[in-house]
């Protein structure tokens, strides 16, 4: 899978954080999935998001995957399906 970005393509993002400040709520194109772990829509490569991410908020741990498409789960945090559908149109 290619991680640059064609035509301001939006690419789907599993986004894994630990630290003092996890709360990616508040960005465009980010669903809360459980705590410290979003799935992220964004037009930006995996590097910028990842940096971007570090920069903003300092993290412990952090985890930026590109994903091909809609992960399965069940069992996070209420709402997270339906927020995970709707990110993904």
């Amino acid at each position: 899978m290619a991680t640059r970005q064609e035509n301001n393509r939006e690419t789907l993002y599993l986004v894994y954080l630990r630290g003092p400040s996890t709360d990616l709520s508040a960005v465009a194109g980010a669903v809360e999935l459980d705590d410290g772990l979003y799935l992220v829509s964004s037009s930006q490569t995996r590097s910028r998001l990842y940096h971007a991410v570090k920069r903003r908020h300092a993290p412990d741990k952090l985890l930026v995957a590109p994903l091909a498409e809609l992960p399965k789960f069940k069992g996070l945090k209420q709402g997270a399906l339906k927020g995970a559908r709707l990110l993904a149109g």
